[in-house]
Order: structure tokens, then C-alpha cells, then sequence
């Protein structure tokens, strides 16, 4: 059975985190592929200002194109949202019906899921959560079980040998002149300082 795996997010910009994050997530899980998902409008950030897509979208595909089991997904860039990610599982789910899905989260989302749309659909839905826990995150997996029964199962810790990098703090970096290129991919770099991103 094909393994696939689901990485959504915003990625503005797209960092070494997150290639890091994916490689071990392919590794790991012995993934066939991983789909980047670019989220145009996540629910979680509605009022909150996000780089046009038209820019996120180039960084992330020349950021991820080295890499052969790495691949755009399209699933939410084309159809309108706001973007759950249940459904966004469920439209995979129907494209790549003999698969399994891996859905890839931070620890902070872990610790956020009772807040999503449908938690206990979407967890019934994957196979596993692939979950990257940050050195200064806290998760009760057992507290967490009690609102969504049958998490503890599916939850599986990806261990990754982390800097604590956030695309936040990449764009404080940039906007306060520090420095900031080695956090990056180099396209991505390239492409922040030609089109003067962030500042």
C-alpha cells in the first residue's frame, strides 16, 4: 500500500525546519511521497497579515524541488476556503483511494487539535500523526485522548535534530536587519531579497 504523507501550512517563508521536518517524516515512515500543502487562507489565521500567495507558492516550489519524493499539492490552492484540514484529507483520501495517510503537525498543533473542525473525523481518517515536538513544547497525550478518543494510537514522534527556527521569527529577523540567510534554503533567500520581502 502506498504511504503518503500531508504537510500543510502557510509557509511564509518556507524554512530549513521545515525541510528538515520532511525529510525525517519521508525517512521515518518510509514515505512514498510527502505533498506540501500551501494553505491560501488558514482558518487559524484569519485577520492576520499572510504574504500573498503569488509569493509563498514560488518560494516553496523552488525550495522543494531538489528533493524527488517531495511534491506540491494543489488540493487547497484550487478550490475555495476557508481550508479544513478534515476535508482536505478526505480529498486526498478520494484521489488516492489504496493509500495511507500520514498527516504531519507540530507539537503546538497537537496540543491545539481539540480546537479543530471535526478533530475525531480527521483523526479517524489518517493512519498516523506524524508529530515534530519542538524542545520547549509540552504535550499531555493523555489529556488529549480524553477529547478525542483513539489519538494516543495514531500519534507517532518524529525525532529531528532541531534549531528552534520559525518562519516569525525569520521575518522579525529580516525586519530588523539581523542576520537570517542561514535559516534558509537558498532559493528562498534569493528569492526574499530580489522581490524585498518582509521589510
Amino acid at each position: 500500500m502506498k504511504r503518503i504523507g500531508l504537510f500543510g501550512g502557510t509557509f511564509d517563508p518556507p524554512h530549513m525546519g521545515h525541510l528538515i521536518f520532511a525529510a525525517e517524516a519521508v525517512s521515518q515512515f518510509h514515505l512514498d511521497k510527502l505533498l506540501w500543502m500551501l494553505t491560501p487562507d488558514p482558518p487559524n489565521k484569519l485577520g492576520k497579515p499572510i504574504t500573498p500567495l503569488e509569493h509563498r507558492l514560488p518560494m516553496l516550489q523552488r525550495m522543494i524541488a531538489h528533493n524527488p519524493a517531495f511534491e506540491l499539492s494543489r488540493l487547497e490552492i484550487d478550490r475555495p476556503g476557508p481550508h479544513y484540514t478534515v476535508d482536505t484529507v478526505r480529498s486526498l483520501k478520494a484521489q488516492e483511494a489504496d493509500a495511507e495517510i500520514f498527516l504531519l503537525i507540530g507539537g503546538d498543533s497537537l496540543a491545539d487539535l481539540p480546537n479543530w473542525r471535526l478533530n475525531t473525523d480527521l483523526v479517524a481518517e489518517v493512519s498516523k500523526l506524524g508529530v515534530l515536538r519542538r524542545p520547549d513544547d509540552f504535550v499531555d497525550l493523555p489529556a488529549l485522548e480524553t477529547k478525542i478518543p483513539g489519538l494516543a494510537a495514531k500519534v507517532h514522534f518524529i525525532d529531528a535534530l532541531l534549531q528552534p527556527v520559525s518562519s516569525s521569527e525569520i521575518k522579525r529577523r529580516i525586519t530588523t536587519g539581523e542576520m537570517y540567510r542561514y535559516y534558509l534554503a537558498m532559493e528562498v533567500y534569493q528569492y526574499i531579497e530580489d522581490n524585498g520581502l518582509y521589510r
